[in-house]
C-alpha cells in the first residue's frame, strides 16, 4: 500500500473493497458525513471505529494505521498476508506457492 495520511488509507481500502460512504457509515452506526470527514482527514476516526473498520475491511489496526516503529511495519505487512492467503482456495493456495518459490530463485 502507498505511503497515505490515515484519511487517505481508509478512503483507499473502501474503494477497494467496493463499499459506498454509507455502507461503511451502517456498519460503524456512524453517519455518511462522518466518513467523509475522516476521509479527508477534517476528523480523526476513533479507536472503536478503527477496530471496526479494521474488522468490516479484513485487516489489522496495525495495517491500517500503518505504525512505523522498527520491525512493526513489516509483521503488520506479514499479517496482511497471512490473511489473504487464508482467504484462497487451496487450488489458488498451490498456485501462489509455486509463484512465490519462483520470486524466491
Amino acid at each position: 500500500m502507498k505511503d497515505l495520511e490515515l484519511g487517505a488509507r481508509i478512503k483507499e481500502l473502501r474503494i477497494e473493497k467496493g463499499l459506498t460512504q454509507q455502507q461503511v457509515a451502517d456498519v460503524l452506526d456512524v453517519t455518511p458525513g462522518y466518513i467523509s470527514n475522516v476521509e479527508n482527514n477534517r476528523t480523526a476516526m476513533s479507536i472503536h471505529c478503527l477496530a471496526n473498520y479494521a474488522k468490516l475491511i479484513g485487516i489489522t489496526v496495525d495495517y491500517l494505521i500503518g505504525a512505523q516503529e522498527e520491525g512493526y511495519s513489516s509483521h503488520a505487512l506479514d499479517a496482511e498476508l497471512v490473511n489473504e492467503i487464508n482467504k484462497l482456495s487451496d487450488d489458488n493456495k498451490n498456485k501462489l506457492l509455486k509463484v512465490l518459490k519462483i520470486i524466491n530463485k
